[in-house]
């Protein structure tokens, strides 16, 4: 990689940069989270092995220092062969990359962080007809641990971050996705649930969640409700604010119930172990739009039908219809007034109205 080292540091500067100014913008446990992450990446550490306390404090402490110097510096350009690219330029970065099988992906995420990566490309395939890249060992990377994206008509499946990710949901997973998760595990012969024995098979939990990664952005790609233009501008408008987590929300539920989506291929292979995964890790507002999901999956699991969780996938996607329409009404509308103010206070209470009657049938948000 001595070629390529000064464009390895240079996204690297970049990754420090974006997390310098944006680290503010998490709540504590999701900063320490994504912290521990980044520190098991740069130390080579599988997910599972946790280091003396006192030594990640320091390193963390370390990391700190460093933002806040960078924290007002401006991303840096990328040299390659002879020419400058800009932090976003992908496409062309990329087809400078190719001949090392190297992959680098540059996007803007939740909160409008710009994240960026830069990874071995492990192999090729293709998925609902489209390209994916399965991507390796990661030379650069941020604060997001993101298991898959959509990037310049590929999907993407990064799989060390996707190890990570996976590991984090069952370590803090919460009481009540612990029986699906158990389930999950069982139908995989895994009776012994303590962490040296679940980190020994993550491979195979890796291998059932790599296809649901891949057809989420399957089913994202393909999704024609809620209009992708509208959907990036509402996000644009109103970053940081409960309207970008619903809307973020209400763009997974769509695709998670696509067609093409995962849940509708769980269904068509009868991947029990897939649905279980998802119905353990399914939560926050994603959860609280999708209330069909857990009364399905305990009688699913009681009387192994599929209907039933066609017919909550069926009305979850209906649901999902309802909240974009919704999103995209108030925004034209606030678009027409000016007022960008006064859509997000529309589209604001009628969440509010939604979970308080989640809240009030036993429901309430954890």
């Amino acid at each position: 990689m001595q070629k390529h080292s000064d464009l390895i540091e240079a996204v690297r500067r970049n990754c420090d940069i974006s997390d310098a100014r944006y680290a503010g913008s998490f709540s504590i446990c999701g900063l320490a989270l994504r912290l521990r992450d980044l520190y098991k990446w740069e130390n080579g550490l599988e997910p599972w092995v946790e280091k003396d306390p006192a030594e990640m404090l320091q390193w963390i402490d370390a990391r700190e220092n460093r933002w806040e110097s960078l924290c007002t510096q401006q991303f840096l350009d990328l040299r390659l062969n002879g020419a400058n690219h800009g932090p976003f330029d992908t496409p062309e970065v990329n087809a400078g990359l190719n001949p090392a099988n190297l992959y680098y992906g540059a996007l803007y995420a939740q909160r409008l962080k710009p994240t960026f990566f830069l990874a071995f490309i492990d192999g090729r395939l293709t998925a609902g007809g489209l390209p994916v890249l399965v991507l390796g060992d990661e030379l650069a990377r941020d604060l997001l641990t993101t298991p898959a994206l959509n990037l310049d008509g590929n999907l993407i499946v990064r799989k060390a971050a996707a190890r990570l990710h996976l590991w984090d949901q069952i370590a803090y997973i919460k009481k009540s996705g612990r029986p699906a998760l158990e389930f999950a595990l069982a139908h995989l012969g895994l009776t012994d649930c303590r962490p040296g024995t679940v980190g020994s098979n993550l491979s195979r939990l890796l291998a059932v969640q790599m296809d649901t990664y891949v057809y989420h952005e399957v089913g994202e790609v393909r999704d024609e409700i809620f209009d992708r233009d509208r959907w990036r501008s509402i996000i644009a408008t109103h970053p940081q604010t409960p309207v970008e987590l619903l809307a973020r929300a209400g763009k997974d539920l769509l695709a998670d119930t696509h067609a093409s989506g995962p849940l509708r291929r769980m269904i068509r292979t009868r991947n029990k172990v897939g649905l279980a995964l998802y119905a353990a890790f399914c939560d926050g507002l994603l959860r609280e739009l999708f209330r069909e999901l857990r009364p399905a999956f305990s009688a699913f699991v009681e009387k192994s039908n599929w209907d039933l969780i066609a017919e909550a996938v069926d009305s979850a996607n209906r649901s999902g219809r309802r909240w974009a329409e919704m999103m995209m009404h108030y925004h034209a509308e606030g678009i027409r007034r000016g007022d960008a103010v006064w859509a997000r206070g529309q589209i604001e209470r009628r969440l509010n109205k939604h979970l308080e009657s989640n809240q009030a049938h036993g429901r309430a948000i954890s």
